[in-house]
């Protein structure tokens, strides 16, 4: 059973840039869609960008289009989310997730089974 961890969060200024990153173990991530989550305080969980298996096609919420972009290095078992002109609204705890008998994006959290512990973003000046 593929398992998820999440890292790279942290305390960023408005303009700023985090890298988040979503390591694998017990199978390769290749085989499985990746979507990053975020849940802001007091709001529900959102998915925000997906890679699918296969041929990683990439997929983003209006929100973060042109700022985040998602990709994959299978060397290292990691998918990564670089963020790029980070706002305050994208204040969150952010997630990684996957649904493991799919090779397709889902935004749907009951569609994904396997969830990361998740990495805090606080953005603020």
């Amino acid at each position: 059973q593929v398992q998820l961890w999440e890292s790279g969060g942290g305390l960023v200024q408005p303009g700023g840039s985090l890298r988040l990153s979503c390591a694998a173990s017990g199978s390769t991530l290749d085989y499985y869609p990746i979507v990053w989550f975020r849940q802001a305080p007091g709001k529900e969980r959102e998915g925000i960008s997906c890679i699918s298996a296969g041929d990683s096609s990439t997929y983003y919420r209006p929100a973060v289009k042109g700022r985040f972009t998602i990709s994959r290095d299978s060397a290292k078992n990691t998918v990564y989310l670089q963020m790029n002109s980070l706002q305050l609204g994208d204040t969150g705890v952010y997630y990684c997730a996957t649904d493991p008998s799919s090779r397709l994006c889902s935004w749907s959290p009951t569609d994904l089974e396997v969830w990361g512990q998740g990495t805090l973003v606080t953005v603020s000046s």
